[in-house]
């Protein structure tokens, strides 16, 4: 039978120069061509407050980790989440067509459901509550 090495280490990136590693590179790569540009097109005063500005954020995006994810990703997880609604709410009567009008930027149909139950008499109740006391143990007469 033949043995395979297996991959060691794949989350870990490959290093170009010291503990760089190429993404980080060309992060700070790009921030200092853009400090070149804002040199050249800014005031000198304007310049060192847009510089500091600028560069320490990209600084930040190249080194930072964030529960082990790089800070762009957590950057986009926060865009995410913003643009996703937080409230999540199961209605089983809206049909496939309706979601695809609504998709599109129509309005679908309305209809309202209503589930009529019974209300469970005193004797059901206590029986209920018995059965949950007792932890199961009580077997109700069906």
């Amino acid at each position: 039978m033949q043995q395979y090495v297996v991959p060691q280490y794949i989350d870990v990136e490959d290093k170009i120069i010291g503990p760089i590693t190429i993404r980080q590179f060309i992060i700070i790569l790009f921030a200092i061509l853009a400090d070149f540009l804002f040199y050249k097109l800014l005031l000198f005063v304007y310049f060192i407050i847009v510089f500091l500005i600028w560069t320490g954020f990209w600084v930040v995006v190249a080194f930072t980790k964030i529960n082990g994810q790089s800070f762009h990703y957590f950057l986009l997880n926060v865009a995410n989440t913003f643009k996703k609604p937080t409230l999540r709410i199961w209605q089983p009567y809206i049909s496939s067509d309706d979601l695809k009008l609504s998709a599109k930027g129509e309005s679908p149909k309305v209809i309202s459901v209503v589930i009529n139950k019974e209300r469970p008499t005193q004797s059901k109740l206590s029986e209920l509550s018995l059965l949950i006391n007792t932890g199961g143990i009580y077997k109700p007469e069906i």
